[in-house]
């Protein structure tokens, strides 16, 4: 009861912590996922043993020993294609760093059989490798049979161990499976190369419109200076045809006694 308890906290922890991935990750298949992994083995788990805290055993409540496991394993198939780890069919040997993890969970059991995706430690212990942050540990199931057959197509298998019989589709598999990687990692660059210019873009469009907003704001200026050049223009018409009244105080007198004077000169010269 307590260890089921143990393993909801830590589902809700790693909730709250959160699992993130890193931002160019991208799912991979089990075939590429193969051409990455140390060790490939079809192993039968014989027993399960406890483990105490390890490296690998990092969560708050490590000492709680019903979390963390190793499992003792039977080889079925004594090499895959492309396995780093060379022995003889029958081999037994403990695989660690099993258990419930924060952001992940591999687990088995006992008299089950699974092709494991495994690698050595610098220790030399042998423990699972999550090639891309993926599964792998894959169950004894005739898709799984038909998936990684071909790596096992000159292995050398126990009594009762599902034969894997050579079918024409193996060439091909073996030919995609050298491309596999490439190809994904052609195509991740070619995803990076096509962000970069996005960010490029976006960059551009954000200082073109920059740009487009300082012209429109000369255009906005240069207008108003054209109406403030106009109004200065016009003003001095306007006190030409409309003059300003005579000063209330200003005497006008003189220019009333001219008019007069001139008619009165122009009477006596006609006389």
């Amino acid at each position: 009861m307590g260890a089921i308890f143990v393993l909801i906290l830590a589902t809700c922890l790693s909730g709250v912590w959160g699992c993130q991935l890193p931002h160019d990750w991208r799912p991979q298949t089990e075939t590429c996922r193969a051409e990455l992994a140390e060790i490939i083995v079809f192993a039968k788990v014989l027993a399960l043993h406890k483990d105490s805290y390890s490296v690998y055993n990092y969560l708050p409540w490590q000492y709680d020993t019903d979390l963390f496991f190793s499992a003792e394993i039977e080889l079925q198939c004594d090499q895959a294609w492309g396995s780093m780890l060379e022995v003889p069919t029958g081999s037994r040997f403990n695989v660690t760093g099993l258990g419930y993890f924060p952001c992940y969970s591999y687990s088995v059991v006992e008299n089950n059989s699974y092709y494991f995706f495994l690698r050595m430690d610098e220790n030399y212990n042998i423990i699972p490798h999550g090639v891309n942050f993926q599964d792998p540990i894959f169950p004894d199931t005739p898709e799984n049979h038909r998936m990684f057959a071909s790596l096992f197509q000159f292995s050398n298998c126990t009594a009762g161990t599902p034969v894997h019989t050579y079918t024409p589709e193996w060439e091909a598999e073996e030919d995609s499976r050298l491309l596999c990687s490439t190809v994904q990692k052609a195509l991740f660059e070619e995803e990076e190369h096509v962000k970069t210019l996005s960010q490029k873009v976006r960059s551009l469009e954000k200082a073109n419109s920059h740009l487009r907003d300082k012209v429109k704001n000369m255009k906005r200026l240069l207008r108003q200076a054209k109406r403030d050049t106009k109004d200065q223009q016009t003003l001095p018409l306007k006190e030409l045809h409309n003059p300003e009244p005579p000063h209330p105080h200003q005497d006008t007198t003189k220019d009333q006694k001219r008019p007069a004077l001139k008619k009165i000169l122009t009477n006596t010269l006609k006389n």
